[in-house]
This record gives C-alpha cells, structure tokens and sequence, in this order.
C-alpha cells in the first residue's frame, strides 16, 4: 500500500510540475543551452582561477574545484552541496569566498562527476570521503559548509573528525537525529502549497519517495528529471529566477542517467543508518554556524542538544540559500570564519 501510494504521489508531483509552476518563467521547456555547456570543464570558463581536480578515497574517485589563496594562514574553507545539485551550486559565492582563502567545493559521493558506487552513502561514510580528501590535499584543520544533505555530511565530518574541523556552517538542513523518523506521511489539513514558504508546513514527501529502490530511476528517466527538478526549485525557493536556466541545464544533466539518480536517492535511503550513528555522537565543541530559511526551526531545534553553543540565524531566503542570497551568505561566512 505504501509503495503504491509513493507511486501515485510522484506521478502526481511529475505530471503536474509545469502547472505547479504556473507563472513561473521556468518551469520544465527545453531548453537553448547546449549541454557542451553544461560540462565542468565549460563552467570553470565561468570561474576564473579555479581549476578541477580528483582524489580517489577508498576506492571512490572525488571530483573537486578550486581556487583562491593556496598560501593564506587561513583555514581552507570546503563547501559541500546536496540534493538535487552540484559543486555549481556555490558559484556564486565561490570568488568572494576565495579573496583570502583556499576555496574547495567537492561533489559528493554519487554527485556530478565524482564516482557513483553502490553504497556508501551513510553520512559517516560520505564525511570520510572528505576526510581522505582532506588528507590526500595536505590541507590540515578546514572550515567545512553543507548545505541540504552536504549539510548533514559536514556535520558528520566534525562530529568524526573534529581534528580536522575548526569550524562548521549548515545551511538549512539539521543533521538527521531519532526526530527525523517520525515526521509525517501525509501534510495536515489545507497545508500543501504552491510554495514552501517558512517551512512550519512543509511536506517533504520526496524523503519517502526516494526510499523506494528503482523507482526514480524510472519514473525519472528520458529527461523527466528537469520537470521533477523544476518542481523543487519552485517549491522550495523565494524567487525560483534566482537558479537560472543554465544552472537548471547543469542539474538535469547531472542527474539524468539512471546511476545518477539512483546514488542520489542512496542518501536518503540511509537516513535509518544515519539516525543509528548520530545516536553516539557527542556535542560538537568547535563553533558551528546555521543559517536556516524553511529549515530554521528545524536547525534550531536539533542543534540545541548537538551543538549547544551554535548561533543559529533565520535568513530571508528559500531553501537554497548559496542560490537566492549569495551576498549574505558570503557575508555571514567571513563573519563566523574570520
């Protein structure tokens, strides 16, 4: 019964999505962008003085870019993305940040052209990812920020290896504790909107869509990621304009192979593993910064016991914060770093 009616609630979600976005300038269309455009190697044109690179880590090939002052006494800072993104999704910030700074944004585990296995996508398996990367790079103690499930992969990271952590920033997403598992199935009466909005309401009924094995991938397939990945960015945004079309080209080429989709959807599928491995975490004890839109109360409420001492701030911005609010994001980084 469950399976069928995760079924009926993507088919909905996926048929829908253009219409959802009505008013919206883009919503699911094809698109002028070729996807030559789309690759790695075209968007470092973007970015002048950052380079690519790979580390492999236990068997896992990393992707990474880079840029900034290798030689400063300032912490390198990492960036980690999420779902349904990739290291893209800080280019914005990405040269403000790397004025004073080695700057390193990583595609996770299963993300963009970093390697797609069949497991390891625990968090604490993902934060030893970045670890090895960590080592392999000879960076030493790092500022680490995640935002969505790099959020929770940050965390992890200084809760395993608050040796290499001096300082941490989640943007929007809270780690995934006991609380997570009892959120509801269905929205309460009249709740489910066109927008997100300040998140009390939210239903991410996608944490349970993509639970179920080869679905997605499926459900997904010839090109129907870009109509799903329209879907959230309306959703879960302020201003949708603030991720662009070509950003939207560079996703949904990103996600749009069946491996893709799957290793994504492996980050959900160990959120019950997660929950187990945050149970033995102690308190973080190095400063940790959260800035939350929709995930405020969240952030605020589950980092009052894992890290007591956080400052948790509530921005005006949607979900994705590196998109919508770069400038403050930027600002509210150095502040914390400095």
């Amino acid at each position: 019964m469950i399976r069928n009616f995760t079924l009926r609630i993507a088919l909905m979600v996926l048929s829908a999505s253009p219409v959802m976005a009505a008013g919206s300038v883009l919503a699911a269309s094809p698109s002028a962008i070729t996807p030559a455009a789309t690759s790695d190697e075209a968007l470092l044109r973007h970015l002048p003085g950052f380079r690519e690179g790979f580390v492999e880590v236990g068997g896992v090939r990393l992707h990474y870019v880079e840029g900034g002052a290798a030689n400063s006494a300032n912490p390198p800072l990492i960036l980690l993305p999420g779902w349904p993104q990739t290291w893209w999704s800080y280019h914005k910030v990405m040269p403000a940040l790397a004025r004073d700074r080695r700057v390193i944004a990583v595609d996770l585990r299963g993300m963009g052209s970093s390697d797609k296995p069949t497991g390891g996508y625990d968090k604490k398996t993902m934060a030893a990812d970045i670890a090895g990367l960590v080592g392999q790079l000879r960076l030493g103690k790092v500022d680490i920020v995640g935002h969505d499930i790099g959020s929770m992969v940050a965390y992890s990271f200084a809760a395993n290896h608050p040796d290499l952590t001096s300082k941490l920033v989640l943007l929007d997403v809270a780690p995934p504790d006991a609380g997570l598992a009892t959120w509801p199935m269905l929205p309460a009466l009249g709740t489910f909107g066109d927008k997100v909005g300040d998140g009390s309401h939210a239903y991410v009924w996608w944490f349970a869509y993509h639970q179920v094995p080869e679905l997605h991938e499926k459900m997904a397939a010839d090109g129907r990621i870009r109509m799903e990945q329209d879907w959230f960015f309306h959703y879960l945004t302020q201003d949708e304009r603030s991720i662009d079309a070509l950003d939207r080209d560079v996703y949904a080429a990103a996600y749009g192979s069946p491996d893709a989709i799957r290793a994504g959807d492996g980050w959900y599928q160990a959120f019950p593993q997660d929950i187990v491995d945050d149970d033995g975490y102690a308190p973080l004890k190095m400063p940790v910064l959260a800035l939350g839109g929709p995930g405020y109360a969240w952030l605020k409420g589950v980092l009052a016991t894992k890290a007591p001492g956080a400052e948790v701030v509530r921005v005006d911005s949607g979900h994705f914060i590196p998109d919508e609010i770069p400038e403050t994001l930027v600002e509210n980084i150095e502040r914390f770093v400095r």
